[in-house]
C-alpha cells in the first residue's frame, strides 16, 4: 500500500510496472481495486497507477474535499507530487467525469482518455445510485461472483455523500459539450447492459469528434473490465499503442 499527502490529507494509490505513465481512476461504486486485472496487463508496457478518490477506499474522508473540482484538482496534485509531467487517462463512471474534465482543463499534460460508463447528463444516472446503500449497490452492479469479491467487499468503504456531491456537481456540467469539443485522442466505452449509466444516444455517436470513438461491450453491465476481461484489456492496449 502506498499514499501521500495532499491537502493535509492522506491519499491512497496503487503503482505496477515500468514505462510511461497511466492512470487509472474508479466511479461511484468501488475504489482502485477492480482495476488490478487492467493494471496487470498494462504493466508489460507502463508504469500503471490507479487511486482512490477523496471519499472513496482507503483515501481521507473529509467532505470538504467532495466536489467534482477537488476530485480533478486530486489528480493534477498527484501528477504534480510525482514529478508526472504528462499522462494516459482510463476513467471508470465518476472517474470518466474526472478523466475527460481534466482533459479540457489540460490537454497538454493528458495524452488520451479511455471513458467507461461516461453518463453525458444526470438523467442518464439511475437515480438508485442516490438512494441505495454502497453494499446494495454493489451486488446489483457487480453481482456475486469470484472475480468481483475484491470489488464488492471494497464499495463499502466510500463516504455515501462523495457520490451524492459529485452527482450534484455532475447536474451543472455539460458533458455532451464537453466530448463534442475535447481535442485529446478519446475511446468511450459501454457496457449494453449497464443499469447504471445509460449509453451514449445515437444520433450523438454519430457527430463525434474524429479523435474521439465509440465501442459498445454487448456482454457487458456496468464493469466491462471485469466483465469482459480480456476483451477490455486487448482494446485499452491497443488503444494505448496508438500514436498520440
Amino acid at each position: 500500500m502506498s499514499a501521500i499527502t495532499l491537502e493535509g490529507e492522506i491519499v491512497h494509490y496503487e503503482v505496477l510496472g515500468r514505462g510511461r505513465p497511466l492512470l487509472f481512476i474508479h466511479g461511484w461504486v468501488g475504489s482502485w481495486r477492480y482495476w488490478i486485472p487492467a493494471m496487470q496487463a498494462a504493466s508489460m508496457a507502463f508504469r500503471a497507477y490507479s487511486l482512490d478518490l477523496w471519499g472513496f477506499g482507503d483515501t481521507n474522508k473529509n467532505a470538504e474535499l467532495y466536489s467534482l473540482e477537488n476530485q480533478i484538482k486530486l489528480i493534477e496534485d498527484f501528477m504534480e507530487y510525482l514529478g508526472i509531467g504528462k499522462i494516459a487517462l482510463v476513467g471508470h463512471g465518476l472517474g470518466a467525469v474526472v478523466a475527460l474534465s481534466l482533459a479540457q482543463r489540460n490537454p497538454a499534460g493528458v495524452d488520451r482518455v479511455m471513458a467507461t460508463g461516461l453518463p453525458v447528463n444526470p438523467n442518464s444516472v439511475n437515480p438508485r445510485l442516490r438512494t441505495a446503500p454502497l453494499g446494495e449497490l454493489a451486488d446489483w452492479l457487480l453481482g456475486r461472483l469470484p472475480v468481483t469479491e475484491a470489488a464488492r467487499n471494497e464499495a463499502p468503504k466510500a463516504d455515501p455523500k462523495a457520490v451524492l456531491v459529485s452527482l450534484d456537481d455532475l447536474a451543472q456540467m455539460d458533458m455532451v459539450e464537453l466530448s463534442m469539443n475535447l481535442t485529446t485522442p478519446c475511446l468511450l466505452v459501454h457496457g449494453q447492459n449497464d443499469p447504471a449509466v445509460e449509453m451514449l444516444p445515437y444520433d450523438m455517436i454519430a457527430t463525434l469528434p474524429e479523435q474521439t470513438h465509440h465501442v459498445i461491450f454487448e456482454q457487458s453491465g456496468h464493469f466491462p473490465m471485469l466483465d469482459e476481461t480480456s476483451k477490455y484489456n486487448r482494446l485499452l492496449s491497443d488503444f494505448l499503442v496508438l500514436n498520440s
